[in-house]
This record gives structure tokens, sequence and C-alpha cells, in this order.
């Protein structure tokens, strides 16, 4: 696979049309979910955002647990088996959420999609296998692309599907996880050649094994801990929005879904027409700071937001925090030989998994305090989340800022790690 230009673009071509339609069903019962789950719990807003923010941080854990295990297991077996079991387990798992009688059977789903859902960071390593290090910033900003397409169509057809019953989302993402895996049968080439595999270690495959990995590449642990910032303060939006939209705006069902789609058309024309000219014309540590600072200003500005056209242009605007995922990728990926790719991608799944266990029982708690009858500092504030979330991108921008000025010694300290890294695994 790595030896001619066409087979490497085949490859990635089919593994972005496998994360679009992953995406596609996973985004599809976004809009339903935190209703249904209101409708469980009597209409009492409060109420139903604490348990969804219980529901979003179990289903994290289950990523935090199984992300190292199946980037370990792909750096054993493969990543095509990995990404087709995942993505039959996903499907039989929203059967089981559309029939589910209560919030019980409704928890058990979201428990067992958080392990097949933790793939992603088997995708993310099966870009860097089929990518040359000068080209993995554009293509995981194409990844980008491929994530913004189910996202466009996925929350805006289960937005309208809701309206007719919200349980029909559930099935037709069963439908459309069933049939991504039956299509990566057919078509989904594997990516790790058998020379290139790593025997199987618990000891890397654990969530806290895994982050040995990151702390011994010289300046991966400063990049994690971005990292994490990055996707704890990305929960502010999932983890309140469905509930936001309909307390502070009166959104429909169809409004949060088609809004949503809005998110996702920004995240395509971020990744597919900026990451690659600013990376080329800044770098991409500068271009990880910019998208940083924008996703800073649009969370403050979201927040703010009293009505629905400034809420959108806060979106618009937090959007171009899209430039920095592809950036910090491709910083990290460059301090790791090709042979552990998919243990660091595990390890950056447990990192974010850690994030957003963290992120819904904080930003939920925060959303339900804020319109309580004893709210903080007395005051209303609905758009506390979003204040909260601009705070810690704040923080990741000072952390990816401050990093940017390694001197020669930092390189040639680098440089010596991944050379005596590659020497220990050949």
């Amino acid at each position: 696979m790595s030896s001619t230009g066409e087979p490497r673009r085949a490859a990635l071509a089919f593994i972005l049309v496998t994360v679009m339609l992953d995406m596609l069903a996973m985004s599809l019962v976004i809009p339903v979910l935190p209703r249904l789950v209101l409708a469980f719990m009597h209409h009492d807003t409060a109420a139903a955002s604490r348990v969804i923010g219980v529901f979003g941080a179990s289903w994290a854990f289950m990523q935090f647990v199984f992300s190292p295990i199946l980037g370990a297991a792909s750096d054993r077996f493969g990543r095509r088996p990995v990404i087709l079991i995942s993505n039959f387990g996903l499907g039989f798992d929203y059967i089981i959420m559309a029939l589910a009688p209560g919030v019980g059977v409704l928890f058990l789903g979201r428990l067992v999609s958080g392990v097949t859902a933790a793939s992603m960071s088997t995708a993310q390593a099966y870009i860097s296998d089929v990518s040359p290090p000068e080209k993995r910033a554009s293509n995981y900003g194409l990844m980008s692309v491929a994530f913004g397409l189910g996202f466009i169509l996925g929350p805006a057809i289960g937005g309208i599907l809701g309206q007719i019953n919200p349980r029909l989302p559930f099935w037709v993402a069963a439908g459309l996880s069933l049939a991504n895996a039956a299509y990566g049968i057919f078509v989904l080439p594997e990516s790790l050649v058998t020379e290139s595999r790593e025997r199987f270690s618990w000891r890397k495959a654990n969530p806290l094994g895994s982050f040995e990995l990151l702390i011994g590449a010289p300046g991966l642990l400063r990049l994690a801990c971005v990292h994490f910032l990055f996707w704890l303060s990305r929960m502010a939006l999932t983890s309140v929005f469905v509930l936001y939209g309909s307390y502070r705006y009166a959104w429909s069902t169809a409004t949060i879904g088609l809004t949503f789609a809005g998110v996702g058309l920004c995240s395509i024309i971020v990744g597919g027409l900026l990451v690659k000219p600013t990376v080329a014309r800044f770098g991409e540590r500068s271009t990880l700071v910019l998208g940083l600072l924008c996703g800073c200003a649009g969370m403050t500005l979201m927040g703010f937001a009293d009505s629905a056209k400034l809420f959108w242009l806060g979106l618009g605007v937090m959007s171009l925090i899209g430039l920095a995922a592809p950036s910090l990728q491709g910083l990290m990926t460059a301090r790791i030989d090709e042979h552990s790719q998919g243990q660091l991608q595990g390890a950056l799944g447990s990192v974010a998994a850690l994030a957003n266990m963290i992120g819904p029982l904080l930003f939920s708690f925060v959303f339900a305090q804020s319109i309580s009858s004893a709210p903080f500092f007395h005051a209303h504030i609905p758009g506390a989340p979003f204040y909260l979330a601009a705070a810690l991108l704040g923080a990741a921008t000072m952390l990816a800022a401050s990093g940017s000025g390694a001197g020669m010694g930092k390189v040639k300290q680098e440089v010596a790690f991944l050379k005596k890294s590659s020497a220990k695994n050949f």
C-alpha cells in the first residue's frame, strides 16, 4: 500500500466514506435522544439535563477503557477487522435503543455504543498508515470533511424523522451502521502491512498504560493536554445544545437538526478548503493556535447570544476551531514512529474519552444550575456552559503557543527519540 500513490488515494477514499457513513448514523439520533430522555423524565428540563450528563459521561467512560484496547488490537491484527466489528456492534446497539421502554435500557444502549464508537481512533490510525508525513494534516482535514458530511445529513434527517416518531432515527441509524459494515467487508482494504504489526500487550492496551507513550515522547505530553482541553470544551455544545436551544430559543426538533447540519457544513468548509492552505502558509503550530483562538471567540459569542441569529453567528466563528484538530494530529503523529500509530491514536482516544467523561457532567450541571431556582451568583445565566468552554480554550491556546519556541536542542532530542523508537521496533 505504501509503494505507490494510487493505492494510498484509494485506501484514503475508502476510509473517508466509512467515516462519513459512521458519523451519519451516529448523528441521526442527536436531535431526538435528549427529547426522548425528557419524555421519560416527565418534561423536567433540569432533571433531563442531569440524566443526559450521566449518559454522556458513561458513554465516554466506555470509550476511555476501550479506545486503547482497540488501538492496540489494530496494531496487532490490522485496522480493517477492528473497524468492521465495531460497525456491526454499533448497528445492533441502535436496535436496542430503538426498542428501549425506559431510561434503563436506553442507558444500556449508550454503554454498548461507547464501546463500538471507540473505533474512531482506529480510523485515524488508518489515515496515518496511508498518508506520508507531509500530507497527514491535510488528510486529517479531509477526515473533517467526511465527518462534516455525515454531520450535515444526520441531524437534519434525524430532526425531520423525529417529528414523525422519536424512535424512527434509531432504526435508520441501525440500518446505516449495518450497511456501512457490509460496505467495508467488500471494499475496505487493510492499511497496516504484516511486517509493521506489533505484539498485543495489555500493558499498552489499558488506559493508564497507554499514557506512557504520551509521557515518553518529547513534546507530546503538552500537545496531549491541548488535545484534552480541546475535547473538553467541545462537550459544551454536544452536552447542552438540544435542551439549550429548546429552553432559550424555543427551537423545534427540526430546527435543532438543521442547526447541527449547519455545524457540519462549516466543518466541511474549514476541513476541505481552509486547513491545507493555512497549514502551508503558517505551519501546523500557528494554525493550531489560530483555530483555538477562533473557538474561544465563538464560544464566548454563543454564551452571550440573546437571539438565535447571534447564536448562529457564534457557531460560524466557533467552527474555525476545525483548523486546530488536523494541525494537532499532524504535530503529534510526527513524534511517533509508524509502528505505534495505533497505540498513539488509542491513547489520544482515551484522553478525549476522559474529557468526554467530565464534559457532560460538568456542562450539564452548569446549565441545570444556571436555569434553576437557585442559580450561580443568584443570576440567570443560561450561556454559562459556553463561557466555561471559552475559558478552557483560552487555556489550551496558551499551552499550544508556549510550546512553539522549541530550539535546536529540542528538535535534536525529538529526532533522537524517533531513531531510538524505530531501532527498538525493528
